[in-house]
């Protein structure tokens, strides 16, 4: 696979994620949801913080603006370091299942750095009104955008039986988190490199070791 088919993948991906984010917020309000099937929700939150609405205000004594620049600035960091990565496995001709791996990646942590550098400077906040793209007062800074998730599987949703120790009683729902493509492109690249780890790297290691006898032959 060539960086050219790679670049496709990767527009192909950030194209649905942001037209798929852009919708969502300047026709819901925040909060608001919508029943596809019993199953799976429309639901528009927004996250402010790392997987999972992490915070680094939660774990380190820092305001929740500080903490939000200090994350979005280690994003751009990370995805210079993915795309570095991607460049490599390319140039090495890597297998096909690699590529598509890490391009996946690289598309996905894209995808949500474009909303934490640039959404609150284009669209308004969403409380209790649906947001105006281009908006004269939008709701943050350069770097302070929240990434908008959207896609809720809600599959279960049911009470523990009281006899169970602990949970009795308590409402158990899986699948919990809400999330969006590009999370989605994200976790499929990091499944391909587990489920697929052997395949990817023993040719790998093959081309290294092959080149490395070159060198002494």
């Amino acid at each position: 696979m060539n960086l050219r088919k790679s670049l496709l993948l990767i527009i192909v991906i950030l194209i649905i994620d942001q037209v798929s984010k852009i919708y969502i917020k300047t026709h819901f309000v925040l909060g608001e949801s919508h029943d596809v099937f019993n199953w799976f929700k429309i639901l528009f939150i927004e996250n402010e913080g790392a997987a999972w609405g992490a915070k680094l205000s939660d774990i380190l004594p820092v305001s929740d603006k500080t903490g939000k620049l200090v994350l979005t600035i280690f994003r751009l960091f990370a995805i210079c370091g993915i795309g570095y990565w991607l460049l490599d496995v390319i140039k090495k001709k890597s297998t096909k299942t690699f590529i598509i791996a890490v391009s996946l990646i690289f598309a996905g942590a894209l995808g949500n750095i474009i909303d934490s550098v640039i959404y609150g400077v284009i669209f308004d906040d969403s409380y209790n009104h649906v947001a105006t793209l281009f908006a004269e007062e939008t709701y943050g800074g350069l770097f302070h955008g929240k990434v908008v998730d959207m896609l809720y599987f809600p599959m279960v949703d049911t009470t523990w039986p009281e006899w169970v120790p602990y949970f009795g009683g308590k409402n158990f729902r899986f699948f919990e988190p809400v999330f969006n493509i590009a999370d989605t492109a994200i976790s499929t690249g990091v499944g391909i490199l587990i489920v697929f780890n052997k395949r990817i790297f023993s040719k790998n290691d093959a081309e290294i070791l092959e080149e490395t006898n070159k060198d002494f032959s």
